[in-house]
């Protein structure tokens, strides 16, 4: 279906045009971005009118986790992308902790296969570092880049040995696939159950100090450097990460991360009342490292924003904090949340906004599809409305999870249209198909 956006704030930073005006798509292909096209260009037949909304390039979400296969009961790859669609996400990239893990060629063509047949958005699986996520023995690199995964990661699981992590790197340069480290020093960390500090202490729960990541974060960077080869940071949450990543950028490492919407939103008092939907790992930490996090953010230390997107069932939460999953929803909050929490106050602007929420994942996975709208590319687009009001109803998600901490609260920025290869699934903030 050939389709026409008019008047629409076009936010387009890494593209030829920003600004007010049209955007022309033929067969799923943009194929003019101006200040004002024909509407009867190309015989158009679907007209979406973007008066008064920013238009932005597809959101891509470079870390989360659909549950399929093995975990359906949690999440699947349809009501998960449903979930992304309604979040303004035109691409996800899964990561590898399923059932069986994705450490093969069968598991990553499974789930390419399910996403074309079942998915609302575009799918990128990302291959497992370890086999099985034990750390023992490298996965078959080579082949899960050519069944289509666009990373390795052991998420879910740190690479407790530093020569494996060193192998890991090594091995991703010969086949071009960047590397997603979750830093976590299992020996500091302890099964704790939350941050160690002032409201562990009145918990009365397992802390875990903030230097169970960093510890782990300088090792990784120290490995990147050492070998010259590329490491992205997943989920970074406290000042001490971002002080040493910031650090290794400026000697020249070849290092990227990402931090997630709770942690620039929320911190450990969360927890209070023993809230198990505010149990994450890494945990949600203090206000001096939240502060951290969102200067991080600005000063282009931290080059992504990603959901995280971790379902539970209702069993899995519905319990002692101890023993809860860790986890939060995360795809139909992660805009709103980014927008109210840094653009509205003045950390960012909406355009960087879309660097980190889609050039750079697009950059980071070397992909086609998203971070500019431009002629020639594949017309993966999503459009905002700035101004809308909106409180948070977790009841509504597409998602098969509940688990939000966010239920309830008021947000700014929701999103209208999620497009995807030219085709509309989110239209007036609803799902289309």
């Amino acid at each position: 279906m050939n389709l026409i956006i008019k008047n629409g704030n076009i936010i387009n930073k890494q593209g030829f045009y920003s600004g007010k005006g049209d955007i022309l798509i033929k067969n799923g292909i943009v194929v003019d971005v101006a200040e004002n096209i024909g509407q009867d260009a190309l015989g158009v037949v679907k007209l979406i009118d973007a008066s008064g909304l920013d238009v932005l390039p597809g959101l891509i979400d470079a870390h989360c986790h659909l549950r399929e296969p093995g975990f359906e009961y949690k999440e699947n790859i349809e009501t998960g992308t449903a979930s992304a669609a309604m979040g303004g996400f035109t691409a996800v990239a899964c990561m590898p902790n399923t059932e069986p893990v994705t450490d093969s060629e069968q598991v990553v063509k499974y789930i390419t296969a399910k996403a074309l047949e079942e998915g609302h958005v575009k799918v990128y699986p990302i291959g497992a570092i370890s086999k099985g996520l034990k750390g023992e023995e490298l996965s078959e690199i080579g082949e899960l880049k050519f069944a289509g995964a666009v990373a390795i990661s052991d998420d879910g699981k740190p690479v407790e040995n530093p020569s494996l992590m060193k192998k890991a790197l090594m091995y991703s340069k010969m086949f071009d696939m960047p590397v997603i480290s979750h830093c976590e020093d299992i020996g500091l960390s302890e099964n704790g159950d939350m941050n160690e500090g002032y409201f562990s202490t009145v918990l009365g729960l397992r802390g875990i100090p903030s230097i169970a990541e960093s510890v782990q974060v300088a090792r990784d960077v120290l490995l990147s450097e050492y070998t010259s080869v590329p490491i992205h940071i997943a989920h970074v949450s406290t000042e001490a990460s971002v002080n040493i990543i910031r650090g290794a950028k400026r000697r020249g490492v070849k290092v990227t991360c990402e931090t997630c919407p709770h942690y620039f939103a929320l911190t450990d008092e969360q927890c209070l009342d023993f809230n198990t939907n505010a149990k994450v790992n890494p945990p949600l930490a203090s206000e001096k490292d939240r502060d951290a996090v969102i200067e991080g953010l600005k000063d282009g230390t931290i080059d992504i924003i990603a959901t995280d997107h971790a379902p539970h069932h209702q069993d899995e939460k519905n319990i002692e904090f101890a023993l809860a999953s860790n986890g939060i929803i995360g795809f139909e909050t992660a805009f709103s949340l980014a927008y109210t929490m840094l653009v509205l106050p003045g950390h960012l602007t909406i355009s960087d906004l879309a660097e980190k929420m889609s050039a750079n994942p697009a950059k980071l996975f070397g992909l086609m599809a998203g971070g500019s709208i431009e002629s020639g590319r594949p017309a993966d687009i999503t459009i905002v409305d700035i101004e809308k009001e909106y409180t948070v109803d977790v009841s509504k998600f597409k998602s098969k999870a509940r688990n939000s901490p966010f239920d309830g609260f008021e947000l700014t920025g929701a999103v209208e249209y999620t497009i995807v290869d030219g085709k509309v699934i989110v239209m007036g903030g609803e799902l289309s198909n």
